[in-house]
């Protein structure tokens, strides 16, 4: 199966090979939308560092640019390990293909690939939301501005017909970037619910151990024992997987830890401050992103934390106690592994959880408060 063809992930793997993210690159193709887009961010942050006064634009500004930022960040990643990310889809798509072929854990599959392709195709749409508000908002505010403010040396940005043409280049722009910085997003959720599906299917085979006889002698011991062997050798190609997905997600998601509380809160006092409905609704909209792609990172990452843990629980609410000694001992060994989840960590340190989604928002919250005093 190519991995184009794999149902879980093959939305955003088109994305991906369309851009020529992956594989052989087409090199207008790669030109026309990557190279474009990190040079309009590196105007952006120029016009960052030129910015005095207006708190209000200050804050939008830099909320473009750390947004730019982190999409040529993530593509930069992803073109720099191409083979990597290649190898690791390739490896999904063979485990689908093996798994559909299983009948007892296809409706599993099943049910996580069409909610992995609808959180893609969702993330999709809303990106291109979102997009459109990015350069439609300018049309609705007073005097001339640009979609994403930028500073040219030598240039009056603002002046015809440089304006026009900025204005017209950035619309366009503004689909590439898109590209750039949702199918991550998508990829990240889609492959950790393959994780889960893979995590039901252990279970599944561990239930079938479970199910044995009670004081298995002989022939049927032997058979337990290599069917429990397998389950080990399958429980560690899940944590392997686990590990080669949180290598290639792990430093993005550190990125995201640190931008994530400051953008927050900086948009949410530029909320309180503001009094224009166009503007009220597009940081709405802005808080909205950021807060629905975060909250797709920590779910998931919880949801493969905790039913790792569940591997033990399924294995000691069977009959373990009726085996023979040497099942025992092995069923022993998977239950003291799976003590420690697979975790999806941030900066591979901090492992990601709803609780730590929590505290962000706690801290976001209380850094946004305070400064809504200190303004005041």
């Amino acid at each position: 199966m190519l991995i184009e063809e794999c149902p879980i992930i093959g939305v955003n793997v088109k994305v991906w090979l369309f851009w020529s993210y992956l594989r052989r690159p087409r090199l207008i193709r790669f030109l026309a939308g990557c190279i474009p887009v990190a040079l309009l961010n590196v105007f952006q942050f120029a016009k960052l560092y030129s910015s005095a006064g207006d708190m209000s634009e200050l804050i939008i500004n830099g909320y473009f640019s750390v947004l730019y930022f982190n999409l040529v960040l993530r593509t930069s990643f992803l073109v720099s390990n191409r083979r990597k990310f290649e190898t690791f889809f390739e490896g999904v798509a063979s485990e689908y293909e093996r798994l559909e072929r299983n009948n007892e854990i296809r409706p599993i599959l099943e049910r996580y690939t069409r909610r992995g392709r609808m959180l893609s195709m969702s993330n999709l749409w809303l990106g291109a939301f979102i997009s459109a508000c990015f350069v439609t908002y300018p049309l609705l505010a007073p005097g001339r501005t640009l979609p994403y403010a930028v500073s040219i040396p030598g240039v009056d940005v603002l002046a015809s017909p440089v304006y026009e043409v900025l204005f017209v280049l950035q619309v366009y722009l503004t689909f590439p970037a898109c590209c750039m910085y949702i199918p991550f997003t998508s990829f990240y959720a889609t492959c950790t619910l393959f994780a889960l599906v893979q995590i039901a299917a252990l279970k599944q085979r561990l239930g079938r151990i479970r199910a044995g006889a009670p004081s298995a002698a002989g022939e049927h011991t032997r058979t337990l024992f290599v069917e429990l062997k397998e389950c080990l050798m399958y429980h560690k190609q899940i944590i392997q997987y686990v590990h080669d997905l949180n290598s290639l997600v792990t430093y993005i998601c550190l990125l995201e830890f640190l931008s994530f509380g400051m953008m927050l809160c900086a948009l949410l006092f530029l909320l309180s401050i503001s009094n224009q409905l166009a503007q009220m609704i597009m940081i709405g909209s802005y808080i909205f992103m950021i807060l629905s792609q975060m909250f797709a990172f920590y779910w998931h990452a919880h949801e493969v934390l905790e039913q790792s843990l569940g591997i033990s629980d399924s294995i000691y609410n069977g009959a373990w106690p009726d085996f023979d000694e040497s099942i025992r001992k092995k069923l022993i060994l998977i239950i003291a592994r799976a003590q420690r989840p697979m975790a999806i960590k941030v900066g591979n340190v901090f492992p990601m959880t709803l609780e730590m989604f929590q505290k962000l928002l706690n801290v976001s919250y209380s850094y946004f408060t305070l400064l809504r005093r200190v303004y005041n």
